[in-house]
């Protein structure tokens, strides 16, 4: 049977009859003493004392123990109104550390946990009180866990608390969470260290702000240089436009003149060649600038990307093309030129990434995306052709595949590569209103995936080309701002059987249009002129003669300005630099038709 102890208050409550209890013995000892070593005393006379001395001392005697009886009573009282308050003082810290969002938990000189709150058993997705009996390495990361050694090693030798950032806990689910940690010492009495407490607050989230923040500042910071490129691409393209127009018009009114047996006539060809190179290079250019695109028609991306993959098979036959999953898919309306040289950028990428030789592969598809699917920026909803083209190279890790379509950024050694083939890829599409993605693993291939809006419209069928100039006899107002192009322009047209007026801006067109309206049949009209632009003085003709033929032309690309007067009713648009054989195939377009 157990002992059973008495109880505090009782105890204390009885030292002061305890010690009158005790002085009343005393007293009865000492008189019985009397008593029996003085025989024949009076024992009523013994029992209050011999003498007055006597009765005196055992008075006092008595008043000491009731003296004693009281102190160890308001002793005991004290301990116990400490013992209470350090109880309720113990409660109240128990109570703050749990109900704290921060994780807490303290541990012994060897890392093993002697408390953890239920803030940490939440955070390390086990119960706290299985926590305890740990240590700290268990639910760590190891990286994590070495930090936090080295800080407790700093603290126990200065005494000095410690901070620790980016502490990774496991959860048993193997999900991970962020912790921000500050350590301090922990002493006993003696002020020797017995252990270390932590604070933990969860950072995870903030964190995963964070990272998305600097993700969507990375995308910012990439359209704005693409936009700058853009922006300096245009103008690049626009003056260069005009410079090749004056080579190439003196190039072909040349070859007009000359008999095909001369001996200059094939170097004039070549410089033509030349010259439509020169063309394809402002295209790449103008690939990732705002209004990219040339020529739209419907189309057929089968028809069109079996003959790009033919094209290029013929020059690499050490890469196997494979076009069997080719579908007959919905048309696009695309301009052929323009994703003839994606294709080239994306079937080069690959040849590069398999320098052994490989396997292509080229798959299509028609797919309906709406506002979920997984793409890394908002999709318009709607019908598109994906178009995938997949190698089997060595593939790319994830830094190069955020970066792949940055303008100039290339992995090849200088000189083998501009950086410019993705990024001109990557503008192409997305000045077709398509998506373009990348998905690579070291070793495994890459595939680059293309979406591209489907049509509506019938597939519009190439039309021969004739190998005859077109020629006429009509009269021709040439508007343009640049010497060269008026000159060479002019030149061009009288060698084709046309009389011509000119003018050098809008305000001198609408002047001589007014003057000889009744004999100009059609108007060749530059869409970037000072003061006023080819917009505006179109919309001023269109006030004089309603029924004006107008042919738009232009260093720029027909997107954007040229595509708006288009739809105001604009005849057709013809990009520079253009030839003899160019220009008389779209004014007799216009003049012939009803």
């Amino acid at each position: 049977m157990a002992l059973k102890i008495p109880n505090r208050k009782n105890l204390s409550e009885s030292m002061v009859l305890t010690g009158v209890a005790l002085a009343a013995v005393y007293w009865l000892l000492e008189s019985l003493f009397y008593f029996f070593s003085t025989p024949g005393a009076d024992f009523l006379q013994r029992l209050s004392g011999t003498d007055s001395y006597d009765s005196w001392t055992r008075i006092f005697v008595l008043c000491l123990f009731a003296i004693f009886g009281s102190h160890v009573q308001y002793t005991m009282n004290k301990r116990r109104e400490s013992d209470a308050q350090l109880q309720a003082s113990e409660t109240k810290y128990r109570t703050i550390i749990e109900s704290m969002e921060e994780g807490y938990f303290e541990v012994d000189l060897q890392g093993t946990l002697t408390f953890a709150n239920g803030s940490l058993g939440r955070m390390t997705g086990q119960p706290a009180g299985k926590l305890v009996g740990m240590n700290h390495r268990d639910f760590a990361r190891k990286k994590s866990a070495d930090r936090l050694v080295h800080a407790f090693n700093q603290i126990f030798l200065t005494g000095d608390a410690q901070q620790i950032s980016d502490y990774e806990l496991i959860r048993p689910d193997e999900t991970e969470v962020i912790l921000e940690l500050s350590a301090s010492l922990i002493r006993d009495k003696k002020k020797e260290p017995t252990g270390f407490r932590v604070v933990g607050r969860d950072v995870s989230e903030r964190l995963r702000v964070e990272k998305e923040k600097r993700r969507l500042e990375a995308q910012l910071q990439q359209a704005q240089k693409m936009e700058a490129v853009g922006t300096l691409a245009s103008g690049i393209a626009h003056d260069f436009n005009n410079i090749m127009m004056g080579i190439l018009g003196n190039a072909s009114l040349m070859l007009a003149r000359i008999e095909p047996d001369h001996p200059h006539h094939s170097k004039l060809k070549n410089i033509e060649k030349y010259i439509q190179s020169g063309s394809e290079l402002t295209k790449q250019l103008l690939g990732f600038a705002r209004g990219g695109k040339y020529n739209v028609k419907s189309t057929a991306l089968r028809d069109l990307v079996t003959l790009s993959a033919q094209m290029f098979g013929r020059t690499k036959k050490e890469i196997r093309i494979h076009t069997t999953h080719l579908k007959d898919t919905w048309p696009v309306e695309v301009d052929r030129g323009q994703i003839e040289q994606v294709l080239l950028n994306l079937f080069v990428n690959a040849w590069q990434a398999m320098p052994g030789g490989g396997d292509l592969h080229l798959l299509s598809e028609d797919v309906e995306l709406d506002e979920t699917y997984d793409m890394p920026y908002k999709v318009e909803p709607g019908r598109y052709v994906k178009l995938s083209v997949v190698d089997t190279g060595v593939g790319m890790d994830q830094a190069t595949q955020e970066r792949i379509f940055e303008p100039f950024f290339t992995t090849k050694e200088m000189g083998r590569g501009t950086g410019l083939g993705l990024a001109s890829a990557y503008g192409i599409i997305k000045n077709h209103g398509g998506h373009v993605n990348v998905y690579s693993e070291k070793g495994q291939g890459t595939t680059f995936n293309i979406y591209l809006p489907a049509s509506d419209k019938t597939v519009e069928k190439e039309a021969p080309q004739s190998r005859e100039l077109r020629r006429g006899n009509e009269t021709i107002l040439l508007v343009d701002d640049e010497d060269i192009t008026v000159e060479v322009g002019e030149e061009i047209l009288v060698e084709l059987g046309y009389k011509v007026f000119t003018a050098r801006n809008g305000v001198e067109a609408l002047s001589v249009y007014k003057a000889n309206a009744s004999d100009i049949d059609m108007i060749i009209l530059d869409m970037i002129m000072p003061d006023m632009g080819g917009g505006k003085t179109y919309d001023e003709l269109k006030k004089i003669d309603p029924d004006i033929k107008v042919l738009l032309s232009s260093g720029y690309s027909i997107s954007g300005e040229a595509s708006e007067i288009l739809e105001r009713g604009c005849n057709d648009f013809i990009q520079k630099p253009f030839n003899m054989k160019q220009l008389s195939e779209k004014m007799r377009r216009i003049l012939d038709a009803a």
